[in-house]
């Protein structure tokens, strides 16, 4: 008989609790998430920062199986998944052989976005090039492009208070990215930006060089865009050289260095072999045919091509911290 009305009170109190955990918003439910077009769905969310300014996100994606690839986020202030508003948006690609997480672990960016009230996404891009790979014409995974474009930003237009305003941008590989797909998909971002980025795949001796660049990241490089010459034609529906009509209303910049010498910031007493020398002349070798092409159609843009500068942070860095108050203004990113 003693026992009876503990019973009773363990039967009331897990009641209780098993409501509480029914009710939409308690301590115990887990966000519920929209998925985008394709399936690809977010599977956890972390805040890195005291101050709430800094996540990860890592999303489960189709195009990508079994890599389950993060995006970090900086997060403007007043934030809030329930927010009524939206913010602009910058989506910031990464160089080779970095990830997710090396613009806030080599540059300023967090400090220098936090003066803005916009939001960034820096999405895990690997050595993937930024594009759905052709793999002989079989195609199929992994795809990039399909990751960034029609995974990455849905997501975040659906469940974190992103904006169809955007501009893109990216550092190196990243670069390119960027201004390939402010090109294959015109007037999605009002500002492309491309600091160091290869702008003209199929330039002299560019095929060439990106053979021994993507063989030494352990990939075959012949299925990225395919072989070349033989597979020109999908070389050219990724190429930013190639794809310059798709850029007409978008703001351009884009930045190099020229020479093969080191630059403000860098180490001088480099090699002249030095693999940021060279990837950086490279560099600036495609870029001056990409302004070219540029100038013959009309289509306006600003450049920076430097004479000294590596394929490094230093230069990438300045250039950031140049073009950024222009992308946020494009934008419509007040300083707060």
């Amino acid at each position: 008989m003693r026992g009876e009305p503990l019973r009773r009170v363990g039967v009331l109190v897990g009641a209780v609790v098993l409501a509480v955990g029914l009710v939409p918003g308690a301590a115990t439910a887990k966000p519920k998430y929209k998925p985008a077009p394709t399936g690809a769905t977010i599977t956890k969310f972390s805040y890195l920062t005291k101050n709430k300014r800094q996540a990860d996100i890592t999303v489960r994606s189709p195009s990508l199986p079994g890599v389950n690839p993060k995006v970090r986020l900086l997060l403007p202030k007043k934030w809030s998944r329930n927010s009524k508003r939206t913010w602009p948006i910058v989506y910031l690609y990464h160089g080779g052989h970095d990830d997710w997480r090396s613009w806030t672990r080599k540059s300023s960016i967090a400090s220098i976005a936090s003066k803005y009230d916009v939001i960034v996404a820096m999405p895990e891009g690997a050595n993937g090039s930024y594009t759905n790979w052709y793999n002989y014409g079989k195609y199929g995974t992994p795809k990039w492009e399909d990751f960034h474009i029609k995974e990455v930003i849905p997501l975040l237009e659906r469940n974190f208070r992103a904006s169809k305003t955007a501009a893109v941008m990216g550092n190196s590989s990243g670069g390119q990215g960027a201004m390939t797909y402010a090109a294959r998909y015109p007037r999605k971002f009002k500002y492309a930006a491309s600091l160091s980025g290869l702008l003209h795949l199929r330039a002299p001796f560019i095929p060439q060089f990106l053979y021994q660049i993507n063989s030494g990241n352990g990939q075959d490089p012949n299925a990225i865009w395919g072989r070349y010459p033989a597979d020109a034609a999908n070389w050219r529906l990724h190429n930013p050289y190639d794809l310059v009509e798709g850029l007409r209303g978008t703001k351009i910049f884009f930045s190099s260095g020229t020479a093969g010498q080191p630059g403000p910031g860098d180490p001088q007493d480099l090699q002249p072999w030095d693999i940021g020398l060279v990837a950086e002349q490279w560099t600036g070798h495609s870029v001056k045919y990409f302004r070219d092409k540029l100038k013959e159609k009309g289509i306006p843009y600003t450049a920076h091509l430097y004479a000294k500068g590596t394929h490094n942070w230093p230069a990438w860095k300045r250039e950031t911290a140049w073009v950024w108050p222009r992308i946020m203004k494009t934008i419509g990113a007040k300083k707060y």
